[in-house]
């Protein structure tokens, strides 16, 4: 391990505190980091509809639940491998010139994907947004603990402004509950070429934000000069995934990877499949009529399926009868729109308001605690009381306070990422940092964690009828609910157990 971080050449601090870089380098990283979190927290929010509409079946239609599996761990895992060659660029490339590349993917990648109108484009694009975002973030974090020379600004600088992140989770919820609002009052404008303008679409399509600060403050920040100095002099070692598991690395490179995908198996095998595919199914009374209406218009569409199977295609029986089709498809549409979807963005809200407090409490706990390992246990340990008590017995019992148990969880899941976003740009040597940090982010989290989505809706709520009849008797959205809560409960598990063997960085003498 190394604790070569910022030598003299890295931007100067005054006396009086941070110069103006300074602040237009936490400004660049700040927006980063918010806007990373939007595009990938649209992926709950939108995915239901937008599958519904791409597939034409009903929002709870059992193919919907089976692709928001693939669909989110398609994407991850695409973000996964490519982020990982992307870590190898920022090694190679510069740390600046590759999280600004990779912040233009993720802007405009959302509005082409806002345009689809096939569930392949819709992949294609939304997979170009996690390769962005997987690329930005390693990018970012290693320039901030490049630019910084005093551990403790270096240590503020890399938690506050990840604290960012949560904020950016919080505000696309707010956007797409506006969208929808509109959308209620007939308020959103027609897409051209025959496009709906269904509210999911409008929500993708303000991906394009974070382009336009990026695109005027860009000429103003710094390249790591450290980084670059050492890249001019020829002193820079090259990347090398080979060096990540030599005798040095291989215990800290391992440890952080499993550690990175439990985190990611959280946030994606429970909290994100939950509220795509678990809140509809929440026992309280303003679900209980739109759930109703949702089940007679969905049998009368099987019962419409069956007669235009023995039909001949064409006559006029089978076109009025699929107008019929479509017209409940429709409704179905405005029932999940206008009742399912409000609830969806409250539980989201409360995940993502937890996800910044978890932020901010990480960022705080780094003055205090010395122990790295002792500050992951801090989340660690509550997180893995808490899953199981919220999602095994309040979503069932206490319904009502459901979406505060998210909250919690989001406390002791988020903080977890922007743990890793301060610990491991300190345990790489700097030709190392980016390939080091990619790796665990990516290839332990954002390939192999993000599975966990996939394992929750494909694998164990289809399966939970054949443990007992009282599984059996589950609806889809509740089987969902328990197999996001196993889910959690073993993965809070595993990273605490691991968390013992994870390496403390090396102490800091004079940043050489």
């Amino acid at each position: 391990m190394s604790s070569d971080l910022p030598p003299a050449g890295a931007t100067p601090e005054t006396k009086s505190g941070l110069g103006t870089t300074q602040w237009l380098v936490l400004t660049v990283a700040a927006i980063g980091f918010l806007f990373d979190t939007y595009e990938l927290l649209m992926t709950p929010l939108v995915l239901a509809p937008a599958l519904s509409e791409l597939l034409g079946v009903p929002p709870n239609h059992p193919d919907v639940t089976t692709w928001v599996g693939r669909v989110l761990w398609i994407t991850a895992v695409c973000g996964g491998v490519f982020g990982l060659l992307g870590g190898m660029l920022i090694d190679r490339f510069g740390r600046k010139t590759v999280m600004v590349a990779s912040i233009f993917i993720y802007s405009f990648s959302p509005v082409l994907a806002g345009l689809s109108t096939s569930l392949e484009w819709l992949l294609f694009f939304r997979c170009a947004t996690f390769v962005g975002v997987c690329v930005e973030f390693v990018a970012a974090v290693t320039w901030l603990a490049e630019l910084f020379p005093d551990k403790r600004t270096r240590e503020l600088a890399i938690g506050w402004t990840q604290a960012f992140a949560s904020v950016g989770g919080l505000l696309v919820t707010g956007v797409s509950a506006f969208i929808t609002k509109l959308a209620n009052e007939g308020k959103l404008p027609e897409l051209p070429g025959g496009i709906s303008s269904q509210p999911w679409r409008y929500t993708l399509m303000t991906g394009l934000l974070p382009a336009i600060p990026i695109a005027l403050l860009l000429p103003f920040v710094p390249e790591s000069q450290v980084w670059k100095q050492r890249k001019l002099a020829g002193t820079l070692g090259r990347p090398s995934f080979r060096e990540l598991f030599s005798p040095a690395l291989a215990r800290t490179t391992i440890v952080a990877t499993l550690l990175s995908a439990c985190a990611y198996a959280a946030a994606f095998g429970t909290l994100q499949a939950t509220v795509t595919q678990g809140v509809p199914g929440l026992p309280v009374e303003r679900l209980d009529e739109p759930r109703k209406e949702m089940g007679k218009l969905t049998k009368a569409n099987a019962a419409i399926s069956k007669q235009l199977m023995d039909m001949e295609k064409g006559s006029d029986k089978a076109k009025e009868l699929n107008k019929e089709f479509l017209g409940n498809l429709k409704a179905m549409g405005k029932i999940n729109k206008e009742k399912i979807q409000p609830e969806r963005e409250r539980v989201q809200f409360l995940q993502e308001l937890g996800g910044l407090g978890g932020r901010i409490l990480l960022a705080l706990a780094l003055g205090y605690i010395v122990s790295r390992r002792r500050i992951l246990q801090l989340f660690q340990v509550p997180g893995l009381v808490t899953i199981p008590l919220v999602w095994f017995w309040v979503y069932f019992q206490q319904p009502e306070y459901f979406a505060w148990g998210v909250f919690l969880a989001g406390v002791f899941t988020v903080a977890q990422f922007s743990y890793f976003g301060e610990y491991l740009p300190k345990v790489f040597p700097m030709h190392l940092r980016g390939t080091g940090g990619s790796f665990a982010t990516n290839v332990g989290g954002r390939m192999f964690g993000t599975s966990a989505a996939l394992l929750t809706t494909n694998i164990l709520a289809p399966n939970l009828g054949s443990l007992s009849p009282k599984l059996a008797a589950l609806n889809t959205f509740e089987k969902v609910t328990i197999a996001a809560g196993i889910v959690g409960a073993a993965v809070f598990a595993i990273g605490l157990a691991l968390s013992f063997l994870l390496p403390e960085p090396p102490k800091e003498e004079g940043h050489v």
